[in-house]
């Protein structure tokens, strides 16, 4: 879930989190609140408000889902993602699942669109060395991969409609 809020301020922010150090493919990256599908889900967009509460404490009646973004498959993990982009109109204080998230990256909308923020990084991952991705700088951190290609689409949606 593609979680745009506003904050005290009421300057709009999209949510990002960076998972927890573990054994596996996606350890202490930065990514959307979301997992797999549980039985209990009737659906994907339930499935990604189901996600969002479990690890972030954000009640599925408080988000408006307002687009369902393109698949995507991430071929480390082998998983097809359907993100979704919501609004949280009226945020409370956030409630992560420490098991699985180690912080919250509350990322102002402004600088997503800076296409300075754009960038292109030379990574090493667990299964590839020394590859050119193209990337997000966002708060410190390097966004790449499918949560790169997500927010290429977020951001050309958010400029056709601005």
């Amino acid at each position: 879930m593609a979680l745009f809020y506003p904050d005290a301020s009421q300057v709009t922010r999209l949510l990002l989190i960076l998972r927890k150090a573990y054994q596996g493919v996606h350890s202490n990256q930065i990514g959307f609140p979301g997992g797999k599908v549980e039985d209990v889900d009737s659906d994907l967009m339930e499935t990604a408000l189901r996600e969002t509460h479990e690890e972030v404490g954000v009640p599925p009646s408080a988000v408006e889902v307002i687009k369902e973004l393109s698949e995507v498959y991430i071929p480390p993990s082998n998983f097809m993602v359907r993100p979704f982009m919501g609004i949280y109109h009226e945020p409370r204080p956030f409630v992560i699942e420490e098991s699985e998230v180690e912080r919250l990256v509350e990322v102002y909308l402004h600088d997503f669109l800076d296409d300075s923020n754009h960038i292109e990084e030379v990574l090493s991952t667990s299964y590839a060395k020394n590859i050119h991705v193209p990337a997000y700088k966002l708060n410190g951190y390097t966004v790449w991969g499918a949560t790169a290609m997500m927010l290429s689409e977020i951001k050309e949606l958010l400029q056709k409609a601005l």
